[in-house]
């Protein structure tokens, strides 16, 4: 089985980078870390998985929210240490309540960020 070159390391772990991107609209929807298990675990299900640097774990990507990332196709850059995992979105994919995490842009003078989208959830409601 081909496998992404986990070649970054934060906490001792072995990571590479993966973009998710809907697989309709092309939208970049978030970026994140896996790890050789996360990987394993995504081509398994089928559903997206990544580690959490932060909390040093595994995650299923809609564990909580409900809000999955079903993998269409999986692309690997030239050096196989970043993977784009072509997935259908079901809610958001963001924790903010957008649907992608890339709902900002910087404003022409370079001194705020302008929100693109509207939530399209209440995050509060179910974090």
């Amino acid at each position: 089985m081909i496998k992404p070159n986990f070649r970054h390391e934060i906490n001792n772990q072995k990571l590479a980078t993966a973009i998710a991107q809907d697989y309709e609209s092309k939208e970049v929807l978030m970026l994140a870390f896996i790890n050789q298990e996360a990987y394993d675990k995504s081509i398994e299900t089928g559903y997206a998985h990544y580690y959490s640097t932060s909390r040093d774990s595994i995650w299923f990507k809609g564990e909580e929210s409900g809000h999955t990332q079903e993998i269409k196709d999986i692309l690997f850059d030239c050096d196989k240490d970043a993977v784009i995992f072509m997935v259908k979105q079901t809610g958001g994919a963001c924790h903010t309540g957008h649907y992608s995490c890339f709902y900002s842009k910087l404003s022409d003078d370079n001194e705020n960020l302008i929100e693109l989208d509207e939530k399209i959830f209440n995050p509060d409601e179910i974090y």
